[in-house]
C-alpha cells in the first residue's frame, strides 16, 4: 500500500496538511461546492487509508477471535491484536505493552479506574480534586463514586486572565484527605495545557494519585507517559486518526496491580472452578469478553501513521496554524464583526 505520507520530507513541516490530505478518503469530496475542509478533529478525527485498509484486511483475510484458538486465522488475529497493543505502548512510551489496557474509549477508561481502584480505596470523607473545566467523562464517574462512598469532590478554579488552571488554588485544595487528582492534560475548550509536574508534585506530597485525561494531548503533541509521572493516563483512538470504539488506559504497573477486576467473563480469568475464580494479571484482568479486534488493529495502524509523520512535526505545524489564525483574525477583526 502506497500513501502520500511515504513521500513527505519529514524534516520539514511546510504545508504538511496539503502533503497528507490525499491519504484521507473522506476529504476527497466537495461540500457546498467547495473542497471539504474538516475542522472538528477535537471531537473526532478523520482516518487515513492505512487505518481503513488494515481494518478491512482483518475482516477479509483473518477474521477470528483472539487468544482462544489454535487455528491459523486465530493465531494471526491474536498476533496482530497484541502487536497493536505494542504499537500503542510505543507511541506513548509506555514501559511495556502490559501497561496498556484496551477500553471502548477514554470515558470507559476513567470509569474503569473509578469502579476498581476508586471503589476499593475511596471512603467517606475522602476528597477527589477535579477542575471546573473537565469533560463530563471526567466529572460524572467521580460524582457517582462520591455518591456511593460519601467522598467529597473539590474543584479547582481557572485563572481569570488566561483561563488556565489556578495552581495556587489547586495547592490550597489538597490536604490529608485528598486521595485522587483527576484533570484534563490539554483542554480543547480552553486551549490550555496543564502543568503536570506541579500537579504530580502536589499530589505526592499528600500521598494522592493522579489521573490525566490525555484525549487531546496524545493526538497533538509528543507523549511520554513515564515522564509525566501520573498514575493513570487515558486516551481515545478516534481523536488520533484511529477508529471509534476503542481507547486505552495506561497505568503504572503498581497502579494497575492495585485495581481489582470490574467486569467478569472470559479472557480476564486465570483459573475458574464452580467454587472460585482467580484473575489474570493486567491488562487481561480488565479486558473481559471478545475485544474490539479490528478496532485495536486500526488503532495500532493510526499510531504508526502519526509516528511516521512525527508528533514533533504535528505539534510544530499546529503551532504555525495557530499563529497564522491569530494574525489573520487580528488583522481582519473589523471585517469579521462588520464593525
Amino acid at each position: 500500500m502506497q500513501y502520500a505520507l511515504q513521500n513527505i520530507n519529514l524534516v520539514s513541516i511546510d504545508r504538511l496538511g496539503e502533503k497528507i490530505r490525499e491519504d484521507f478518503p473522506v476529504l476527497h469530496q466537495e461540500v457546498h461546492g467547495r473542497p471539504l475542509v474538516y475542522l472538528d478533529n477535537a471531537a473526532t478525527s478523520q482516518k487515513p487509508s492505512s487505518v481503513i485498509d488494515i481494518m478491512d484486511e482483518y475482516y477479509r483475510e483473518y477474521n477470528s477471535n483472539v487468544h482462544r484458538g489454535v487455528h491459523s486465522l486465530s493465531a494471526r488475529a491474536t498476533t496482530e491484536y497484541e502487536e497493536a497493543r505494542a504499537k500503542v505502548a510505543s507511541f506513548v512510551n509506555a514501559e511495556t505493552p502490559e501497561n496498556i489496557v484496551f477500553t471502548r474509549n477514554a470515558t470507559e477508561a476513567i470509569n474503569l479506574v473509578a469502579n476498581t481502584w476508586g471503589s476499593s480505596n475511596i471512603k467517606e470523607g475522602d476528597e477527589i480534586v477535579l477542575s471546573v473545566a473537565e469533560h463530563h467523562s471526567n466529572i460524572v464517574p467521580w460524582q457517582l463514586l462520591a455518591q456511593r462512598t460519601g467522598a467529597n469532590l473539590r474543584f479547582v478554579n481557572l485563572m481569570k486572565d488566561t483561563q488556565e488552571l489556578d495552581i495556587e488554588h489547586l495547592r490550597s485544595l489538597i490536604g490529608s484527605k485528598t486521595r485522587l487528582i483527576s484533570l484534563v492534560h490539554v483542554s480543547n475548550a480552553l486551549g490550555c495545557t496543564l502543568d503536570v509536574e506541579e500537579v504530580v508534585k502536589a499530589a505526592r506530597n499528600v500521598g494522592a494519585r493522579v489521573l490525566l485525561d490525555a484525549c487531546q494531548s496524545v493526538a497533538n503533541i509528543p507523549m511520554d507517559v513515564q515522564m509525566l509521572g501520573a498514575d493513570w493516563i487515558v486516551g481515545s483512538a478516534h481523536k488520533m486518526c484511529g477508529p471509534t470504539g476503542i481507547g486505552f488506559l495506561w497505568g503504572t504497573s503498581e497502579a494497575l496491580e492495585a485495581m481489582p477486576p470490574w467486569m467478569g467473563g472470559g479472557e480476564m480469568i486465570d483459573v475458574v472452578t464452580l467454587e472460585k475464580t482467580t484473575f489474570a494479571a493486567p491488562p487481561s484482568r480488565f479486558e473481559a469478553g471478545t475485544p474490539a479486534i479490528a478496532e485495536a488493529i486500526g488503532f495500532g495502524a493510526a499510531c504508526e501513521y502519526l509516528q511516521a509523520i512525527g508528533m514533533q512535526n504535528v505539534e510544530a505545524y499546529e503551532q504555525d496554524l495557530g499563529r497564522h489564525l491569530h494574525s489573520q483574525v487580528g488583522a481582519n477583526l473589523g471585517k469579521i464583526f462588520k464593525v
